[in-house]
Order: C-alpha cells, then sequence, then structure tokens
C-alpha cells in the first residue's frame, strides 16, 4: 500500500486527541489559537501543499478528544507511520496524531460519522483538585445515592429517538432536530468515588446537545430542578425547560464511528 504512487495517492485519515483547555475550539477562527490550526501547520511542514483539514466534530472552545478523526488531501508519498511521527514532532504538547490511514481524496470525516460517543466528568468534591482541572466539572450537593439514582432517571427519559430542540445552543439554527442516543449511562468510577462519568452515544449531536443535557442531569440531581425536566423539554421542545449548560471543561469526544474506514482499516497504533 506505501508503494503506491505520488499520482495516485489521495487523502490521508488521523486519530487526533488533544486536551482542548487552551485553545479556542477544533475550527479554524481568525486570530485564535485552534486545533484545526495547529494541525494544519504541522501537516504543512512534511506537504506545504495541504490546504485544509476536515473535521468529525467542531469541538468548542475547552472541550478535549481522545479520537477524533480528521482528514485532509496529499500528494507526498509518505507512510502513514511518517505522518503520525513527524506530524506530531511539530504540535503542541495538548495535541497528538494517534493513527493514520489512507482514504480516497476528499474524505470528509463529518459525511461519514455514523455515531459519536462522548465522556463527560463530574467531580464531587468540596475543594479543588489541581490534578483534574480543566479535566472536570466540580459539583457540590450530588454525594449518596439518591442523587445518583434521580439522574440516572433523567438519563433514561433521553434514550431512544426524539426532538432535542430544547437542548441545543441558541445559535444552532438546522432545521431537524431529531436524533437518536443509543446509550446514555451515569457511573461511578471504580478508581476513584469522587468521579462521575457520563457516556453518551448517539447518531448525532446539536451544538452543545451533550452539555445541556449534562447540566440537566446535575441540576435535577442537586434539587435545582423538579424530576422529570428531560422528559419535559422534549414534550415542549422549550430550552427554558431544560437546566443549564454544563462546562466545557468535562467533555471529552471519546470516539466517532465512520461508515467506511471502521477500525479495521487502522493499523495498530503507532
Amino acid at each position: 500500500m506505501e508503494e503506491q504512487s505520488a499520482t495516485s495517492l489521495g487523502g490521508v485519515l488521523l486519530s487526533v486527541a488533544y486536551d482542548g483547555e487552551s485553545f479556542a475550539g477544533f475550527a479554524p477562527q481568525p486570530n485564535q489559537r485552534t486545533i484545526a490550526g495547529e494541525l494544519l501547520g504541522a501537516l504543512r511542514t512534511l506537504d506545504p501543499a495541504v490546504r485544509e483539514v476536515r473535521g468529525a466534530s467542531r469541538t468548542d472552545a475547552g472541550v478535549h478528544a481522545r479520537d477524533q478523526r480528521v482528514a485532509f488531501d496529499t500528494a507526498v508519498a509518505i507512510p502513514m507511520r511518517g505522518w503520525v511521527l513527524g506530524a506530531t514532532r511539530h504540535l503542541p504538547r495538548e495535541i497528538a496524531i494517534r493513527r493514520a490511514a489512507r482514504v480516497v481524496r476528499g474524505f470528509t470525516p463529518r459525511f461519514e460519522s455514523v455515531g459519536k460517543k462522548y465522556r463527560y466528568t463530574l467531580l464531587r468534591d468540596v475543594v479543588r483538585d489541581p490534578l483534574l482541572e480543566g479535566r472536570v466539572w466540580r459539583v457540590e450537593g450530588i454525594s449518596g445515592d439518591a442523587p445518583l439514582a434521580a439522574a440516572r432517571s433523567e438519563a433514561s427519559a433521553a434514550l431512544g429517538t426524539h426532538d432535542f430542540a430544547a437542548f441545543r445552543a441558541a445559535a444552532d439554527e438546522r432545521p431537524n432536530t431529531v436524533r437518536t442516543l443509543r446509550a446514555f449511562d451515569v457511573v461511578v468510577d471504580p478508581s476513584d468515588p469522587r468521579l462521575i462519568h457520563v457516556d453518551v452515544s448517539g447518531d448525532a449531536f446539536m451544538h452543545n446537545m451533550v452539555r445541556i443535557l449534562v447540566g440537566t442531569l446535575v441540576d435535577v440531581a442537586r434539587g435545582r430542578l423538579a424530576p422529570g425536566a428531560v422528559e419535559r423539554a422534549l414534550a415542549s421542545r422549550d430550552r427554558r425547560n431544560a437546566g443549564i449548560t454544563a462546562p466545557p471543561d468535562g467533555l471529552c469526544l471519546e470516539r466517532v464511528d465512520l461508515r467506511s474506514n471502521g477500525e479495521d482499516a487502522w493499523p495498530p497504533p503507532t
């Protein structure tokens, strides 16, 4: 596969991990430090002709990723290991290319996505933990079994296919607001009971959808919203019936599932 001529080469698909705390999100923005901008600069050290990078998810400022999928086009015959090691050498310490695979020219992960998994992490502690700063949302008032049971009940109400119009940012004006959640779990970390992981998997997500869902669960768990808030918000399609928008710190894009070039297409992690 690595022996193809330069003229037959097309695109490259990357798995990228990053700590988003110091960035203005994934998408390029004028005069802002972004994940896409850093990636493009690093890739251009190997192929100055790379014009753009195409991500599967436009993660917000402060949001992290363990497996963001990013594609770009190139005519340079560099082995996949070369893209991983060569480009990562020119990236800041908060960003790393984990894997690379060949794809067709013009491959766009956002259009090939059939599902995403996010994890939101809560810290139930009365004081800050400096080793978790920027990676969790520290929340008081959710200790004990009752708050967790309340959060799990709200999460179960969101499972399945619904109109999630109440769970999107005001700036998101997409006409189709129907989405399917395949999993929505609230689990205590077995190695650190202070940590609560909210795992959400679905076919697609709107802007701030996961953060508003998590904020609603937390507001019910700590008694700021009456139980049944998720059901009321779904039925009304009214953002005012949902909870707050959780801060970006605790959110991580864990995985993107693609229609093509799935896990069997990846070489072993380099």
